[in-house]
Order: C-alpha cells, then structure tokens, then sequence
C-alpha cells in the first residue's frame, strides 16, 4: 500500500504527510536547548543569521547534524542516516536520525535508528555505512565508543527489525556485538568508520579507517565469510603520510565514460577502475585517488603516484565526510557529503540548527580516466520555477558586470556558458603557488584585474555591492619550467566581501579545472540557497560549496550579476536562472 501511495506522494504531499505520520509515527524527539539559553544567544547576533536557513539543502528541523551515514535504496524508499545531537545545535549526545524520501529532495524524518543501547556502542554511535546483503536485508556497520575514559572505537553491525517495512524504522543489534575490535598493535581511539562491504571469491570485504604511527593514514581490510566473524588482512588496502583517514570509501567507477554506476561488488570487470576516498581529520576535507584494485593481494594502487600528495577533491570548499551508495532505481552512483557552518557556535544556538548536507551529486568517471565528475542528481531540476530569466551573446567588457533581473535570487539555479574569444593577455602562473590553488585564489582574488579572469558570477549580492559572493575563472599561462603549453584554468569562490558581520569564517577556495580552455568555452552552474553557494565548474569536473551569511542580500534583497574583471573581453553564450522553490517537505524545517 504504501509503495503504491507513493507514487503520487509529491504531488500531494498533505496525503504523504499524513500516510507517513501514520505509519512511522513523529518525526525526531527533540531535546531542545534551553529557551533562556535561545533567547540569550539571539540577543548577541545579527538578526539576519536567523533568516538564513536553507530550503532545499537537506537539514533538520532543529539541531545539530555532520556526517551522512548508510544512504541507501530499499523497496522504493531513498533513507538517509546521520550524525545528530538530538538536544542542541553543538556537537555531542550523537545519534543516528534517520530520513526517507522518494525522490532525495523531499524528506520526512523517522524515529531515531541507532542510539547507544549496549556495552560496545554505550559512549557513542559514530559512522558507518549500509550494505545490501544477497537476500536484500541491509545491514549497517558503525564505529561504537565502549569505554567512558577514552574513545576506545569498535566496530558494531545492526539489522531492520522488520524487513518487510519499507521505512526501516527500527533497528537490533545483534548479541554477538562487537564484530571487530582493535587488536594487533591498531590505536584504539582512531579506528573507525567502516565501509560498505563487497563480495568476491566467497568473501566479504570492509575498510576501516585508522591512524598508524603519528601520521600515516591506514584503510584496514577485513575479510567474512558470513558478515559476522571479520578477520584483518595483514597489510591494509593502502596508506599514505595524510594524518587520520576518516570516513574512508571505496568503490568501482567504469572505464567507458558514461555516467551509470556500478554496486560495489563488480570488481573483477576489466571495465571498471577503483576510486579510494579518504576525509583527512587534520584538513578536514575529502580526497580521493583513481587507481586499481587487485583482489588477490587485498592491495589499491593509485593511478597517479603523487595522487597522495597533490589531492583531488570531491569539493574543494566547506564539504566532509562524505559518502556514496549505489541507487539500482536508476544505476548511478550517489554521493552525499555534509557542509558544517561558518558562523559561531552562539550563531547556531540562536538559530537552532546546525550543519547541511550538500545536494546529491551523481558521480562517476571521466572519459580521461583521471578524475571524477559530479553533477546534482536531476531531481532536483523539479524545484525549478516555470519562468526562467536568462541573457544570451552578451559580450561583458573589461571591469563591467550585468545585473540578471526577473527572479528573487536567493534560492536559485543558475547555468551559464561563457566564451573567451582570447587567451593572448592570460598572465603567467607563478610556479610557486602551482600546487595551491587556494593561496592563488587569496592572492588573485575576484577584484583583482587580470589579463583572461576573473570572470563568473556575483551571487547574493545586495542592491549597492557592499555584500558579494564572487564564484569565477581565472587563466594561466604556464611558465617555461612547468611542464606543460596548455593555459590553465583556476575556480575560485571568494565570499570574502559576502557579508558585512566581521564575525565569521570566510575562506576563498579554490581548484583548478581539468579542461582545455583552448576551445574559447566553459560553464558554470551554481546552486543558491540563502546561506550556502554551491558551484559546478566545466560540466562537473570541478566543484566548491561555500557558507556564506549575508546581512542585507536576503530575500527580495539579494541581486544576480555577471562580472568581469579581467583585461579581455568575455562572452556570455547563454546564462539561464531559475527561482528554486521549497520542497514541499523537509524533515518538518
């Protein structure tokens, strides 16, 4: 019954709303902070902090959340779990909420599905990740705190109660918990964060991220027969010199440069290649490496021997922790990732919440073989208004920008290709700043003129400029001594001037986009949502979120433009925007 509501769920979502109270009950049971201390903290921050909550970027109603955890496909349901603290907008008490959706833009949260309940998760339920078995339960494997003294991290497994509900709303935790612990020399207190598991020559494998020695960076393997007795494999999957690796993943990515997925069991295909995902508890961002597995050996190798030491990056911005799962609905691989703030703790007790989750992104390999891409699943084109406003063969001369009227542009999606008729005046790329893209982009910022770039767009801009969140190209020749002819391409996203309240962390980022900018074309897509700006470069090959909290470019208030302050002239092929609207449910926000 309910699969066949469903169906029709979003087009009347009163209906929905009442099918799904009905049959999950309320949604999170909030501990709320106290009201003395909401009312206090609200005394001390600018006003327009509390009108900054997102509409489209998932997030719940009150509270605080970080890392995405299990996201999986069952019986028609997308679900979706995450770290939450259940009684405040801070970090602690974490458990594991847990949302559904059909469609993974409208989303109503469910009852709590893991909180600590036995001795090897009784301080904590950290992350993990869901796999679906051969009979299609899925299981979640999660790190467990079992010790009050220390963060002592075990691993822990939990089952549906009920697998005939397509909710999932509750979960066990079987007796024979723990099902790994950290023997044979492993630091106990960083050794966490299991995978989804594959299978191959009768067995399961996991990841487990951990720390060896003072800075080395370990993916442990661990191997079933029966997903419940796991065994270490004596040396890891890989390593590398990186600090803590968090949250690891790993999957397969094919070869042939279309974008379907694959689950994570086809590792024996010569058509696939293997990605390796880490989140570095020392940067706090995501890196990952191309390369191959060899399942024989239990070893990864990267494609790119210095793919360890010069990143490649999910997101070069505000994006952590993330994880992907493979949707069978439509054989695509999903990646979700969490986007914590940029304001002040006080900021986000006055608000009451805290911490996003980035849209979800397909992903899968480009044709080159030497990086991802990522694109916002397609669903969320169905929160497009019906009037798109655009400009078209506009030519944007040196220091001038175009105002794009006709839409409120604080939810917005907005899609632009510029042309760039000449490369001639592109300044020479310092070699020192080469392999730091982020320290570029703070020197070479969005108003400083230069020969091609900065050119792009100013989001969230008020009516007088005081307050701008640039996101742009800027191109490089390169010099004599580096090792190439072709120009070179930097995206930044400068929320420096974004807002007028000093009390804030804005940080440019910064990456540079693999792409022949020879051609004279490049796009950029940006995703706008009242405190978060979200931007694909050149198709989805480069990609950076920033929070951004403006003052006075809010609502009605806030302005589009595209801007150029580069010596030559740039073309705008065609630029469409579209008001975002609300999705019709999130998680009661």
């Amino acid at each position: 019954m309910g699969v066949h509501l469903g169906r029709v769920a979003w087009a009347c979502p009163a209906v929905v709303v009442a099918l799904l109270v009905q049959l999950a009950g309320a949604s999170h049971v909030v501990y709320e902070t106290s009201l003395l201390e909401t009312q206090a903290a609200a005394a001390t921050v600018p006003a327009s902090i509390l009108e900054l909550g997102t509409g489209y970027h998932f997030r719940p109603s009150k509270n605080w959340i970080n890392d995405p955890n299990a996201p999986l496909y069952y019986k028609g349901w997308y679900h979706l779990f995450y770290q939450y603290n259940p009684k405040g907008a801070v970090w602690g008490n974490i458990v594991w909420a847990h949302s559904v959706s059909r469609d993974l833009i409208n989303w109503v949260a469910l009852e709590t599905a893991i909180s600590p309940s036995i001795e090897s998760d009784k301080y904590g339920c950290w992350s993990g990740s869901a796999t679906i078995l051969p009979d299609g339960t899925p299981a979640i494997m999660y790190t467990g705190i079992s010790r009050p003294d220390i963060n002592y991290e075990v691993q822990n497994i939990a089952y549906p109660k009920n697998t005939s509900d397509p909710l999932l709303r509750e979960w066990v935790k079987p007796g024979h918990n723990p099902v790994i612990v950290p023997e044979g020399g492993i630091n106990a207190t960083q050794f966490r964060d299991p995978t989804t598991a594959w299978y191959a020559d009768g067995h399961w494998r996991i990841l487990v991220g951990a720390l060896s020695g003072a800075s080395r960076g370990v993916a442990y393997v661990y191997r079933s027969r029966d997903f419940r007795r796991w065994t270490r494999v004596r040396k890891p999957l890989h390593s590398a010199p990186t600090g803590m690796w968090e949250c690891p993943d790993f999957y397969p990515v094919t070869v042939d440069g279309k974008q379907s997925g694959v689950e994570t069991s086809v590792v024996s295909s010569p058509r696939v290649k293997h990605v390796l995902k880490n989140s570095l508890d020392l940067r706090r961002y995501d890196y990952y490496t191309v390369g191959t597995y060899d399942r024989v050996r239990e070893r990864y190798v990267p494609d790119n021997p210095a793919g360890d030491e010069h990143h490649l990056r999910y997101d070069y911005g505000n994006f952590y922790a993330s994880k992907t799962f493979y949707d069978p609905a439509k054989r695509r691989r999903i990646l979700w990732g969490w986007a914590n703030e940029s304001d002040t703790a006080v900021d986000d007790v006055a608000k009451g919440w805290a911490g996003i989750q980035a849209i979800p992104r397909k992903v899968w390999l480009d044709p080159s073989g030497r990086q991802l891409m990522q694109w916002p699943v397609e669903e969320v084109e169905a929160l497009r208004g019906k009037n798109p406003v655009g400009l078209k063969d506009r030519v944007v001369k040196r220091g001038e920008h175009v105002e794009v009227t006709g839409l409120q542009s604080a939810q917005a999606d907005v899609e632009v290709s510029f042309e760039v008729p000449s490369l001639e005046g592109a300044e020479t790329l310092d070699p020192a700043l080469a392999n730091d893209a982020q320290k570029l982009c703070g020197v070479k910022g969005s108003d400083v003129e230069g020969g091609v770039g900065p050119f792009g767009l100013w989001v969230l801009a008020s009516s007088k400029l005081e307050e701008r969140t640039a996101v742009f190209f800027r191109v490089f020749k390169t010099a004599r001594n580096i090792n190439s002819t072709r120009p070179v391409v930097l995206m930044c996203s400068d929320p420096t001037k974004a807002s007028l309240n000093t009390n804030l962390y804005h940080p440019t980022f910064a990456g540079w986009v693999d792409t022949d900018i020879r051609k004279g074309k490049i796009s950029l897509r940006s995703l706008i949502d009242r405190s978060v700006v979200e931007s694909f470069g050149a198709g989805g090959r480069t990609c950076i979120l920033s929070r951004v909290y403006p003052t006075l470019a809010i609502g009605k208030n806030a302005h589009l433009h595209v801007f150029n302050n580069g010596k030559a002239d740039i073309k705008v092929s065609q630029l469409t925007a579209w008001e975002m609207k609300r999705p019709a449910l999130m998680n009661g926000a």
